[in-house]
């Protein structure tokens, strides 16, 4: 999703008035080193299931699945990450999606599986055009035996 504008008012503005069904495309989050060399790719879109580290803010260090994902407001919910409403009731607290880093994939069904092939692909494809460093014999075992 390319923004036309340098004005940042009308960056935020197209931001907020999306649709949703391109609002998800705003929850991406990176990988962690070990899934990055596991699966060759850098950052994943967030599912409810998911596994996940804060690493910035409030709740740094913080571990949790996915409870939600709030594409209107563009947040997700965290297991254990809730604050105290007035009336003594546990709320999850909102946490946007570049504060994390994906530890675990949940549920890998086909739409998650051609993703990360189609991202494996242009990687290759960079690989190939002398644009991105190559993936280490190691890290190709790891590709392959995923893709089966």
């Amino acid at each position: 999703m390319e923004l036309k504008t340098k004005q940042p008012r009308k960056q935020r503005k197209r931001i907020f008035n999306l649709p949703l069904h391109l609002k998800w495309r705003l929850l991406t989050a990176s990988l962690s080193k070990e899934l990055r060399k596991e699966l060759g790719i850098k950052r994943l879109y967030i599912r409810r299931g998911d596994v996940v580290r804060i690493v910035s803010g409030d709740w740094k260090g913080h571990e949790g699945k996915v409870v939600g994902v709030d594409l209107r407001r563009g947040r997700i919910h965290i297991e254990g990450v809730t604050i105290k409403k007035a009336d003594g009731t546990d709320v999850f607290y909102p946490i946007h999606p570049s504060k994390v880093v994906i530890v675990k994939l949940g549920e890998i069904d086909d739409v998650r599986r051609k993703i990360i092939e189609r991202r494996q692909k242009a990687r290759e494809e960079l690989v190939k055009n002398g644009k991105a460093k190559p993936l280490s014999e190691e890290q190709m075992k790891l590709v392959n035996a995923t893709q089966k």
